[in-house]
């Protein structure tokens, strides 16, 4: 295997234990550590679609690095949001 056969495996690997973990309870889709495997194991496989110009995996990679990286943006707004309470 040549380090575009390595990159791409790494990507999916990440994508696929997310969804086996989601899928199993361990980790909710809006988990930090569930985002971030997805962000960034599609980017590696975007990456390696890239190396290897083949589009129809550039395309179904780059959408959903980008759905991801919406996702990451959520996740971090939602989590700086202060908390309102009754204090008395």
């Amino acid at each position: 295997m040549d380090l575009t056969d390595w990159i791409g495996t790494l990507g999916v690997f990440q994508i696929l234990l997310a969804y086996i973990l989601n899928l199993t309870g361990v980790l909710k889709n809006k988990d930090l550590i569930f985002i971030l495997l997805n962000l960034i194991g599609a980017g590696m496989a975007c990456l390696a679609s890239v190396l290897l110009r083949y589009w129809p995996f550039i395309i179904l990679e780059g959408a959903w690095t980008l759905v991801s990286f919406v996702s990451l943006i959520g996740f971090l707004i939602k989590s700086r949001k202060p908390v309102t309470g009754k204090n008395s």
